[in-house]
């Protein structure tokens, strides 16, 4: 069993989140997209679900997920009644309706672990003084063939840069990212 604090809490840790509320309903958005609505009493939850897909994920669980109304079935969504959900049968729907509006550079970052996402996202708003006590004093970072090591220095680096790709794989040590590693360059050369 889950509720809407549960759902908040997963969705607001996904990078680019917002809660907004609108005609008395909160809703949590990737810029303008909806991609959960929760009802006014936040019983249920309504969540982006491609809509070649939903007719059997109602059928295979008709007390917990249905339609939305009429004039809602031309959008790729789908309803559930929290209390019928788990939470890891949660946070996988509400990940997933994250990925749906999402840039797909972003979409491994939920599976890396805390706080990377977190850290990608405070680095990407200019949130510098928030994405310091994320990051190990002896950080070593390695993006796009900039390597550096020390958490200074890397602060120093992405103050006065683009935003870097989220990373491939992290490394934590005492709730701080140690270890910040890039995915491989290709070489385009075959075999190399």
């Amino acid at each position: 069993m889950t509720d809407a604090d549960a759902v908040r809490r997963v969705a607001l840790d996904l990078p680019r989140v917002h809660e907004r509320e609108v005609r008395g309903r909160w809703k949590l958005r990737v810029k303008q997209i909806v991609f959960v609505a929760f009802s006014r009493d936040e019983r249920d939850i309504g969540f982006g679900f491609p809509r070649t897909e939903r007719e059997g994920l109602v059928a295979s669980d008709p007390a917990t997920f249905y339609l939305p109304g009429s004039a809602d079935l031309r959008y790729q969504w789908v309803c559930a009644h929290l209390d019928r959900l788990d939470e890891d049968e949660m946070r996988e729907l509400v990940v997933d309706a994250w990925r749906m509006c999402t840039p797909r550079m972003l979409h491994d970052l939920p599976d890396l672990p805390a706080p990377a996402a977190r850290a990608w996202d405070l680095i990407e708003k200019g949130q510098w003084h928030d994405v310091r006590p994320l990051l190990h004093p002896y950080l070593r970072f390695d993006d796009q063939g900039v390597a550096l090591r020390g958490r200074s220095k890397v602060m120093e680096h992405l103050t006065g840069h683009p935003t870097p790709r989220p990373p491939a794989e992290v490394e934590v040590r005492d709730g701080q990212i140690y270890r910040w590693q890039d995915r491989p360059r290709r070489s385009g050369v075959e075999g190399i």
